[in-house]
């Protein structure tokens, strides 16, 4: 499964709350709990409000680094949810320049 489902369910006619939870569930070992899609959501919108530092409420029994509450952007980073973020293909292209002389296949 992995980043292959992720874009197969960013793609489909789900809501945002369903296409969540399948990935939480199949693309996570062990299973991330269904409360998280909540905060996964919060985590998204933080991101499109420019705001990744936002605090976002860990739901009951659910910790990051020991507090119940978490950075959008630390969400958004263990839970995958890059496939719902709008992606740079430019930023993306400068990043990986040059990679391949790295790798000895110039």
């Amino acid at each position: 499964m992995g980043s292959v489902t992720a874009l197969g369910i960013q793609d489909s006619v789900l809501d945002l709350e369903t296409q969540l939870a399948y990935h939480l569930q199949g693309n996570h070992y062990p299973p991330v709990p269904l409360s998280m899609v909540q905060p996964c959501i919060e985590a998204i919108d933080a991101y499109y409000d420019n705001d990744a530092m936002r605090q976002i409420a860990m739901p009951e029994g659910v910790f990051y680094k020991g507090m119940s509450d978490a950075p959008a952007w630390a969400i958004i980073d263990q839970h995958h949810l890059d496939f719902w973020l709008p992606q740079d293909d430019e930023y993306y292209g400068e990043e990986d320049a040059g990679y391949e002389m790295g790798l000895g296949l110039e």
